[in-house]
């Protein structure tokens, strides 16, 4: 039997728990990157929100369209987008 692998991508928006905070990003395996957020990272801006929780994904098939996408939500019209879609609470 023959299986392919076929890598996705996810862009990924988490909210804080503490605080009004969001953190926007893409990456190839998510359970991974929100532990990474969440308890295994040592330094960087996110450590200082925890905890986090994830409040939106959206899946693509290639890295390019995820990066371009992830661009585009830390734009204003991106943060607009969010704003109207996204919820957070």
């Amino acid at each position: 039997m023959f299986f392919a692998y076929m890598e996705e991508y996810v862009v990924y928006i988490l909210a804080s728990s503490k605080t009004e905070k969001l953190y926007k990003g893409h990456t190839s395996n998510l359970i991974e990157r929100f532990k990474s957020h969440n308890a295994l990272s040592e330094k960087g801006w996110t450590i200082r929100y925890r905890p986090w929780r994830v409040v939106f994904v959206r899946f693509f098939k290639t890295k390019k369209e995820a990066m371009c996408f992830e661009k585009y939500l830390k734009t204003g019209v991106g943060r607009e987008w969010i704003a109207k879609n996204v919820h957070s609470e």
